[in-house]
């Protein structure tokens, strides 16, 4: 048997079946059709992985708007749970629930964060197909378990602290399985534009699982948690039909999608741009008979970029995942405003997150200044967050205003790193064209900014209670600390330009 063969002969190279039953019925209701399959399978799979994340992030997102009914004020008349106390669900009726729900976000995103570094090494050596159809089907689940505790009757902190443990643990399975795949089938061209609308999926996916908690949390917050968990599990069963895991398993030329992982041929090393004009960062980190293999992580840690904009990542996250788990709250504690209608304005902030993401990409590629684009956004948008404090509460009008413009300069930094720059890094010219380090360099980048993402909502919980101001400034730090992080990256990149130019004239 050739080593052809015996690579493609692994039984979780299996072409899905849903797509086996695709093409027999195209054949058979329409044999006269005649299409171009590479385009096809490219569309296929920006859909499906774009369906998945937005479930990924649909099935977080209900936390945040219940908070306001598990723990309500005493003092109201209006009795929002008919199933506890006027003061919320025991345990989170009493006056230290801002700690309670503290621990909650820290189980999940803790957990979330130190199982993405072992996720992305896993995805590099398995079928993506079973993965991501797993890793959905159990993070349905255990949001299913946690909306059910309300009607099972179960009030044990250490219950919902699990559920989120396993709810994080599973959710890892995501974000390196959806990366891997659209960095395999799409080319390096327009990449931060194809990257920037592919990401909306993280706004779309808030803003679902806000609209759908939205709608239950003062009718029965339970199915708040148990919609969203039955969604993200019929997606993922889908996933299971029709993905696709590389070009090659359905006879697309490698060579017109030279960027993805193949034990075919090589990808052609012109393809591969080099983040930096340094002769140094083209040294291989590989020797030539490990170039397909998988790469370590203390390897992919030498990859010229990767621990900045990692570190990078842990304070554009923590801002991020703050707003995402404490804006609604914070919403109804600054007004008027009950639960449903503040869950409903805090969409806004993930609006203005789409256009971010999408605008970032189209100048992070009409320029090749990553950095200096995430750089920029960062600096506008620390005193947009402190416009946001001080004049948010005064009109809807202003707050609609800063809701967007927040979003859109936060999560467009954010989602280039995750995307574009992820998959770039990826596929440095220092790998030698080993293109299966892409799921690790993107777990270690997304790894580390889960680990913000864990820490900002941890302090919001504690420091919220000496007032929302100081919330407020540590964000503003935080986007700060992150600008200093990118600065050698953007004299990098404005040597490169002015040099460029330089060499035109």
């Amino acid at each position: 048997m050739s080593p052809r063969s015996r690579r493609m002969s692994h039984n979780y190279n299996d072409i899905p079946v849903g797509v086996l039953a695709v093409k027999a019925l195209a054949h058979k209701c329409c044999p006269q059709l005649r299409w171009k399959k590479e385009t096809v399978f490219k569309i296929s799979i920006f859909a499906l992985t774009y369906m998945a994340y937005t479930c990924y992030h649909m099935a977080r997102k209900p936390i945040s708007v219940v908070k306001s009914v598990l723990h309500t004020n005493c003092s109201e008349t209006v009795v929002h749970n008919s199933s506890s106390s006027d003061c919320g669900y025991a345990p989170f009726d009493d006056s230290n629930a801002p700690a309670l729900f503290a621990a909650l976000d820290s189980a999940f995103l803790f957990a979330y964060a130190g199982a993405m570094f072992l996720s992305g090494f896993v995805a590099e050596r398995v079928s993506l197909r079973y993965f991501l159809a797993f890793g959905m089907i159990l993070s349905g689940v255990f949001s299913y378990l946690f909306g059910v505790a309300k009607t099972w009757g179960v009030h044990a902190m250490a219950y919902f602290v699990l559920v989120q443990i396993c709810a994080g643990i599973t959710q890892t399975t995501g974000w390196p399985g959806v990366v891997t795949l659209i960095g395999r089938w799409f080319g390096k061209s327009k990449r931060g534009l194809v990257f920037g609308i592919w990401n909306s999926h993280t706004s779309i996916g808030n803003i679902l699982g806000t609209l759908i908690a939205a709608y239950y949390v003062e009718r029965n917050w339970a199915m708040s948690f148990i919609v969203p968990g039955i969604i993200i599990a019929m997606v993922g069963f889908i996933q299971f039909l029709f993905v696709v895991d590389c070009p090659e398993m359905v006879g697309v030329n490698p060579e017109s999608t030279p960027h993805h992982a193949t034990d075919v041929s090589p990808p052609n090393d012109s393809d591969i741009e080099d983040y930096d004009s340094n002769g140094a960062e083209r040294t291989p980190i590989l020797s030539g008979h490990a170039r397909q293999r998988p790469i370590s992580l203390v390897n992919a840690l030498y990859i010229p970029g990767v621990v900045e904009f990692s570190l990078c990542l842990f304070f554009s996250k923590l801002v991020s995942y703050t707003f995402l788990y404490w804006l609604p709250l914070y919403i109804q504690s600054s007004s008027t405003l009950g639960p449903s209608l503040s869950a409903d304005l805090s969409i806004l902030f993930d609006v203005g997150g789409i256009f971010g993401a999408i605008v970032a990409g189209m100048i992070s590629d009409a320029t090749g200044m990553s950095a200096t684009t995430c750089t920029v956004m960062l600096l506008l948008a620390s005193p947009v967050l402190l416009l946001y404090q001080a004049y948010g509460a005064v009109s809807v009008f202003v707050s609609v205003f800063l809701l967007l413009v927040a979003g859109f300069l936060v999560n467009g930094p954010y989602a280039l790193i995750t995307t574009s720059v992820s998959a770039e890094l990826g596929q440095h010219s220092s790998l030698e064209g080993n293109a299966k380090a892409l799921a690790t360099v993107t777990a270690i980048i997304d790894g580390t900014g889960s680990i913000g993402a864990a820490i900002g909502p941890l302090m919001a919980g504690m420091i919220s209670s000496h007032g929302w101001q100081n919330v407020f400034y540590m964000l503003i730090l935080s986007n700060i600390f992150a600008m200093i992080l990118l600065l050698r990256l953007v004299k990098k990149e404005c040597t490169r330009v002015v040099r460029s130019r330089i060499r035109i004239e």
